[in-house]
């Protein structure tokens, strides 16, 4: 086996084995402005399950996104294969250097390790830092009653205020698929009381100093009219609010994030055909009631669990985020479903997440990732809204 098999198979161990500490990735291979100048690699624990933080250092920000143990090792070749010439990885054992030459070849310096004899504390709680504190007072939460104006949350929209910061962390994992060099475009679709677009125009725009663009859509004309009036009242001068239906909108040619909290049923697929539409680098996604499925689904091998309404019900709405998140792997997105929120605060807590791959997907997974998807569909007798809807652009 050669060398370069090796360092891949060392990697894959000292994840599943949990010995790798640190990992910092530097000397791009290519100076784009796609590949962040370093990443640097960490393991932590979320919800009693072991993660690996990758931290991304693009000019003087740095973002994160926190990934399961089960995909950190083939992210992390897959990084240092298309993106990095050097890695300075340490683990329990010893602290290696892997040092590429320019055909791929890969250069391996081992010495003694210079980690701690006892790992820190993985838990993530211990170093995190909420987007928006609590005794810094944000107009938006204020004026939405959140917040008072000394900064204090109020009891009862302590919730209110998790979600906004569980949102804003998984906003912060993605900055790094949005462009720096021009505007941002936002599209918020089923936007509601808009509490997370106002968060988000807050994060990127105020914070964060960014130029962007955010459309906030919902066929409710009173509650478009109540949050424009905030949105000027506040000074938001990019973030506008419209009353439409998700399946008209035509005001956009090009839009780089799309966000659909909560659109019901089969709006949810019709906004992830139009963020397929536009090519969007970042989705999310949190669906609300998932009916189709439900009234199709067929399977006598399965009937112990679809001839209960309730399992029913809940096996209908988990395949539905299964097919949706297989259609969009099939055209190019890397996604992962997320807990959102607590599930005691609600049952709709799963999120979609979605980035664009740069580069596009080999011919190659895509076929596999669409064979998968036919099997699946085959399997329960349905006819998904999102197949049909994005046509021509799926293999046939």
């Amino acid at each position: 086996m050669d060398q370069m098999e090796q360092w891949q198979q060392d990697v894959t161990e000292w994840v599943r084995e949990r010995q790798l500490r640190q990992a910092t990735f530097s000397q791009q291979r290519r100076k784009d402005g796609d590949v962040p100048a370093k990443t640097v690699i960490r393991p932590i624990e979320l919800r009693g399950e072991l993660h690996y933080q990758f931290q991304y250092y693009v000019g003087n920000k740095v973002t994160h996104e926190n990934v399961p143990q089960t995909d950190a090792a083939d992210r992390m070749i897959t990084w240092l294969e298309q993106n990095y010439r050097q890695a300075l990885i340490k683990t329990n054992a010893a602290d290696v250097q892997l040092l590429f030459s320019k055909k791929g070849k890969a250069t391996v310096l081992t010495k003694p390790s210079t980690v701690k004899a006892e790992p820190e504390s993985l838990a993530h709680n211990r170093q995190k830092q909420r987007v928006v504190q609590e005794g810094e007072a944000a107009p938006f939460l204020v004026e939405l009653g959140i917040m008072t104006k000394d900064g204090n949350v109020a009891a009862k929209k302590q919730d209110k205020f998790r979600q906004i910061n569980r949102f804003l962390e998984m906003v912060t994992d993605v900055l790094p698929y949005l462009p720096e060099d021009r505007e941002i475009t936002i599209v918020d679709f089923g936007c509601g009381k808009s509490y997370l677009t106002f968060a988000l125009y807050h994060l990127l725009a105020v914070k964060q100093q960014r130029k962007i663009s955010v459309v906030g859509l919902d066929l409710k004309a009173d509650v478009i009219a109540f949050c424009q009036e905030l949105a000027n009242k506040l000074g938001y001068d990019r973030l506008r609010f419209q009353v439409g239906d998700i399946a008209q909108y035509k005001d956009q040619s090009e839009v780089d994030m799309v966000v659909t909290l909560h659109a019901c049923d089969t709006a949810t697929d019709a906004a992830l055909v139009k963020a397929v539409e536009w090519g969007a680098s970042v989705i999310l996604s949190v669906p609300c009631c998932q009916h189709e499925l439900f009234r199709q689904i067929e399977n006598e091998a399965m009937s112990p669990l679809l001839s209960h309404g309730l399992l029913k019900e809940r096996f209908s709405a988990l395949a539905t985020d299964a097919i949706r998140s297989q259609l969009l792997e099939v055209l190019g997105y890397r996604t992962q479903l997320l807990e959102f929120i607590d599930p005691e605060h609600t049952p709709k807590n799963m999120l979609i997440r979605a980035v664009r791959t740069r580069g596009g997907i080999a011919t190659a997974d895509q076929t596999r990732k669409w064979q998968e998807y036919v099997v699946f569909r085959d399997m329960l007798r349905v006819s998904p809204y999102l197949e049909r809807a994005l046509g021509e652009r799926l293999p046939q």
